[in-house]
């Protein structure tokens, strides 16, 4: 026999019980997580104590709890003390049998939509780079060529004309460094899985950062101590942060620089559930933030395919390999952004721990 002591424990989403005051009387293991705090702790508190909902909901809660009738509140920006905000469903109804209380259901749905592009992202990415290895061999020849007979020509030529030659070159040459760009993204192998340290990780990127592209940027460390290693590939996962450090860099004034946060922490309400019911926890967090004017609105639902790009020149590469290599990693990235701060958050699996981890 099921008890509902299991079911309630089950459910993938947050739950909350509130009493007639709007009193907080339990919460399942999810809200406990989204909360991040224990039920025993917040029990008696108040539920908009803990929760922030971008949207008015005491006439309409009192009205829900007058009639006996569910609320449903979608696309709501719903945080905490310890989180930002997140794009939720929320759904409210009477508790049968108990008087003025009421159960809330919180459905992240930034998760689902992220869920589906990570799904998408390598068929999208497919598509395109297969044309483009179609076309890479063709291409590159005649580029060879061109480049070749515009040399050759060069040296007969006056001094003031040899600029028109200099840019048949230059301008060939980045074609086809383009291309290996391009088959790059493609042939990116399986990720070797091993235990990670993403503090390892992240400092190796900052290093590397500071010495070259952001060397105008000031680059914040915000770990969290007590983060576990993760499962994944640390030379792909290197690539991915400093692809997101390159991007806030690039998106910066080269003159008076920017600032960059890199946060680490654990959220073990996180999982990525696919639509055949299985899945896995996420609860490693990796945060890439910065103050920069953000990403253009027009492109901010399209980031993560292949070929789209904020800037002039851009290949729109660098965000499809970071959403291909996590894909790849089982995890899930997505992105915030408005003027002033820009938000990428990567999620990763933890690595399976070993008898020694357990002693």
């Amino acid at each position: 026999m099921v008890t509902e002591a299991a079911i309630w424990s089950s459910l993938p989403a947050p739950a909350i019980v509130i009493d007639a005051d709007e009193r907080i009387l339990d919460m399942n293991p999810a809200a406990e997580g989204f909360i991040n705090n224990s039920a025993k702790w917040l029990r008696g508190q108040s539920i908009w104590d803990r929760l922030t909902v971008d949207a008015p909901m005491e006439k309409s809660l009192a009205r829900a709890r007058a009639n006996g009738t569910p609320l449903f509140v979608n696309d709501v920006d719903i945080g905490t003390a310890n989180r930002a905000p997140l794009v939720c469903n929320l759904q409210i109804a009477p508790l049968q049998g108990h008087d003025g209380c009421m159960i809330l259901l919180i459905s992240p749905r930034e998760m689902a939509g992220r869920v589906n592009q990570s799904q998408t992202v390598k068929s999208a990415a497919k598509s395109a780079i297969g044309m483009a290895e179609m076309l890479a061999h063709e291409i590159k020849n005649p580029l060879a060529g061109i480049t070749g007979a515009a040399q050759l020509l060069s040296m007969n030529l006056k001094t003031e004309d040899l600029e028109l030659t200099d840019l048949i070159v230059e301008e060939t040459r980045r074609i086809v460094k383009l291309l290996g760009q391009v088959e790059q993204f493609g042939n990116l192998s399986e990720p070797e899985r091993a235990p990670v340290n993403l503090h390892d990780v992240l400092d190796r990127a900052r290093r590397s950062a500071l010495l070259g592209f952001g060397a105008h940027m000031t680059i914040i460390e915000d770990y969290d101590p007590s983060l576990p290693l993760a499962q994944g590939d640390a030379d792909q996962l290197l690539q991915v942060v400093m692809n997101l450090i390159k991007n806030a860099s690039e998106a910066a004034d080269p003159k008076t620089g920017g600032t960059i946060r890199l946060r680490t922490y654990y959220e073990h309400s996180y999982s990525l559930r696919r639509a055949d019911g299985s899945g896995h926890a996420l609860p490693l967090q990796v945060e890439v933030i910065d103050d920069g004017p953000g990403l253009p609105p027009e492109i901010k639902g399209d980031v993560f395919d292949p070929f789209v790009s904020g800037r002039e020149n851009g290949t729109g590469l660098g965000l499809a390999l970071v959403s291909k290599i996590i894909s790849d990693h089982d995890g899930w990235v997505a992105v915030d952004s408005e003027p002033g701060t820009t938000r990428f958050r990567i999620s990763l699996p933890q690595a399976p721990r070993t008898r020694k981890d357990t002693h």
